[in-house]
């Protein structure tokens, strides 16, 4: 079925994350590593803590999202903007699939590879963890036509670049692969949303801040995701990568959106 006509939208050349005080692209992403690089060791610990837990049900959301491709074991899967590895792992336990995870911050990858030696190598259904590699989304070390399947939990929106990422993404996709981004949003309505932005601006920062011991961290993350594209948005960039069927699932109060679409 044809995705149907998609609404017109005005937007800028280039989108991307622009950490405060970052020129440019280059400088972006150099500024996002090593964030990322320095809160690596707290960072599970505060992904559960800030939401409760839910990442982990969100996560395990995404591999059954994707069964039809999980399923098979013919399949070659990437995680990109991995970090530790959780969606890595979630996707691996409930497959047959050959799974690649990859981040460009080394410490992120090391504790990754160390979660995966303990308690994520597999499952009883034959899932194959193929590993870690380190390497930017912005420029995939693969093959055109690689994978049937691309996923990236809450790492897209860091890319300097989110049409790039995208383009990327669907250079190294088999005709028929599918895309999977899962990415925080802000709710609408006056009473939730309100409460969401409270605790998502001045409360998470502070706790966040304090147990990782990097404030700039935690108050870049939620002004991350309020410059971040609204979810129609996204769809519309999907499409104009060369996507078809561009969707997208509001989960938990609209807290959280899975977008999802298939390359032709």
């Amino acid at each position: 079925m044809s995705p149907g006509p998609q609404p017109v939208t005005t937007k800028p050349a280039s989108l991307g994350a622009r950490p405060e005080g970052a020129v440019g692209e280059n400088d972006a992403s150099a500024r996002i590593r090593e964030m990322f690089s320095g809160i690596a060791p707290r960072y599970d610990l505060l992904n559960h803590v800030l939401s409760l837990s839910l990442d982990r049900l969100w996560r395990r959301r995404v591999a059954r999202r994707f069964r039809n491709v999980l399923d098979r074991s013919d399949a070659l899967v990437l995680d990109v903007c991995c970090g530790t590895g959780d969606l890595t792992l979630a996707l691996a336990r409930r497959s047959r699939a050959a799974i690649i995870g990859s981040d460009f911050a080394h410490p992120m990858l090391v504790r990754a590879l160390d979660k995966s030696r303990s308690n994520g190598k597999g499952s009883s259904s034959g899932a194959r963890l193929v590993g870690y590699i380190e390497a930017d989304a912005l420029s995939l070390p693969f093959s055109d036509a690689t994978f049937d399947l691309v996923t990236a939990a809450f790492g897209f929106r860091n890319l300097a670049n989110y049409d790039r990422g995208l383009q990327e993404i669907f250079r190294v996709l088999r005709p028929g692969g599918q895309i999977g981004i899962l990415e925080f949003s802000e709710p609408r309505g006056a009473v939730f949303g309100g409460l969401y932005r409270f605790y998502f601006r001045r409360i998470l920062p502070r706790i966040g801040g304090a147990i990782s011991g990097s404030p700039w961290a935690y108050s870049y993350l939620p002004n991350s995701v309020g410059k971040f594209p609204a979810p129609t948005e996204l769809g519309c960039r999907m499409s104009d990568a060369g996507f078809a069927g561009a969707n997208h699932e509001l989960w938990t109060g609209g807290t959280v959106t899975l977008h999802r679409a298939t390359k032709p």
